[in-house]
């Protein structure tokens, strides 16, 4: 029987910022975490594509529980676009369907093209993508030869802006490839964006390389890669990027209480509200959360007891 091991961190623990390999699923990068950190109380807030690279925001122990709670509505990427070949996933890693001379395409049609799909608008999701259709994925419907239709859905994007432009000629194909930056809401698709472009251009296009650079107030400047956290695990360094009580300030708005508000709260009762608008943050006279509050009428009441009276 294997030995069990003592967790690395405590019973709140916080949050694992990661920067995720390319090939990795977020499944792997939580099972492999789980393993540096000596507990099973690892989740990620918001999957990656194997893909794509960049910002995962892992919840470990207690800090698994906030998860649901963060305010991570806003991503920004870096991504390459290939116009001129359309795919069945709209990446690099689908089968290709078309393939279309882009080099007649100029710089003011590539930028006309960008500004239809900048600010709000209607996206119709990627297939090959992880939204449930009667309880199943869409991705595993698509791959079992099903022909999936997903509804458009309305999603933001602050920034669209095109960082380099580089004609490609492979001696059968020409290509425009784009070099962009993305700033958007929770529920874009950057691939969907590289398939709508291309379709606007007539051309087609797909999407070669994704980064995510920033998951809410949460950067690549919080994040470490998989073989950074293993080195520095083998070194007993420590191995979060926050701890709950920097996450939470982080995260939320704070509401500054005293200690017998902050009694109260991790006894089960609620305060007076505050006048504080969507899900809040309670931290008492030492810089220590103590729940996650939302008013509603005369009270304040917990969505999460972040400390409760059997916890430090």
């Amino acid at each position: 029987m294997s030995e069990k091991r003592t967790p690395v961190v405590d019973a709140l623990g916080g949050l694992l910022i990661v920067d995720k390999d390319g090939g990795w699923t977020s499944h792997d990068v939580v099972a492999k975490s789980r393993g540096l950190l000596r507990t099973k109380k690892v989740g990620h807030a918001g999957t990656l594509d194997p893909m794509a690279t960049g910002v995962l925001v892992l919840g470990v122990e207690r800090a698994t529980k906030i998860l649901g709670q963060l305010i991570l509505t806003t991503k920004a990427y870096t991504a390459t676009i290939r116009l001129g070949q359309s795919t069945i996933t709209d990446d690099a890693e689908g089968e290709v369907t078309a393939t279309t001379s882009a080099a007649h395409l100029t710089d003011a049609e590539i930028a006309s093209g960008v500004a239809e799909l900048t600010g709000d608008i209607q996206q119709v999701p990627a297939t090959v993508s992880a939204i449930k259709i009667n309880g199943e994925r869409a991705y595993a419907r698509a791959r079992a030869g099903e022909d999936v239709q997903l509804a458009a859905r309305p999603v933001t994007v602050s920034r669209f802006d095109i960082l380099e432009r580089r004609d490609i000629d492979t001696g059968t194909a020409q290509f425009v490839d784009l070099d962009v930056e993305v700033d958007c809401t929770s529920g874009t698709y950057i691939r969907a964006l590289a398939r709508d472009l291309g379709e606007k251009l007539g051309v087609g296009g797909h999407l070669t390389a994704l980064r995510r650079t920033r998951v809410g107030p949460f950067t690549l400047e919080h994040a470490r890669t998989l073989e950074t956290l293993a080195v520095a695990a083998e070194a007993g360094d420590p191995l979060l990027s926050l701890d709950i009580d920097e996450a939470v300030r982080a995260a939320f708005p704070i509401r500054d209480i005293d200690d017998a508000q902050a009694e109260d709260l991790r006894n089960g009762r609620w305060l007076e509200p505050a006048g504080l608008p969507g899900v809040y943050a309670a931290v008492d006279s030492s810089g220590r959360a103590i729940a996650l509050l939302k008013e509603s009428g005369k009270r304040a009441a917990s969505v999460l007891v972040i400390r409760p009276a059997n916890l430090p």
